[in-house]
């Protein structure tokens, strides 16, 4: 679980989230919309990777290769506003784990990445993983909540900064 450390101590804000209370005004941490929202985005995001043992770079990375896509990790690192070095790493720990495959591009010098068979199992069993959390997250909404909650968060990422 992500946790700061300092010199003020850690508070467990939710589902093993812990957050220096030191570096956030008291007023935010009461009723901030968007420190909420991170907190909840990252407590079900680093579940999900406990259960799964699969980083979000990494999920991310295994969807912008689905349906047989081959790119290179400029590529990939552009598609998803990650930095290459992250992209790189990621890239090379999935195809020392057999879940991805490269080869040479037919133009160029770029070496172009792809899923394996493994990489696309791995991919599935991700999918279903993500979908089981979904409807255990809908058993705790009634579909009034659900429709509100979906609502609001389309809403957010609608709006104008």
């Amino acid at each position: 679980m992500a946790s700061a450390s300092g010199i003020y101590g850690a508070i467990s804000m939710s589902a093993n989230l812990a957050v220096d209370k030191g570096l956030i005004p008291q007023e935010i941490l009461k009723d901030s919309v968007i420190l909420q929202l991170a907190l909840a985005y990252f407590s079900i995001g680093k579940r999900l990777e406990q259960k799964t043992g699969c980083s979000q770079t990494r999920g991310f990375i295994l969807s912008t290769l689905r349906g047989g896509a081959s790119l290179n990790q400029n590529q990939i690192a552009t598609m998803l506003g990650f930095d290459r070095t992250v992209v790189h790493r990621a890239v090379k720990a999935m195809i020392e784990e057999g879940l991805l495959s490269e080869r040479k591009a037919e133009r160029g010098r770029a070496l172009l990445v792809q899923l394996t068979v493994k990489g696309n199992k791995y991919r599935e069993f991700l999918i279903k993983e993500r979908r089981a959390l979904d409807d255990q997250i809908r058993k705790h909404f009634n579909l009034d909540e659900q429709a509100t909650l979906v609502h609001l968060l389309k809403r957010l990422g609608e709006l104008e900064l």
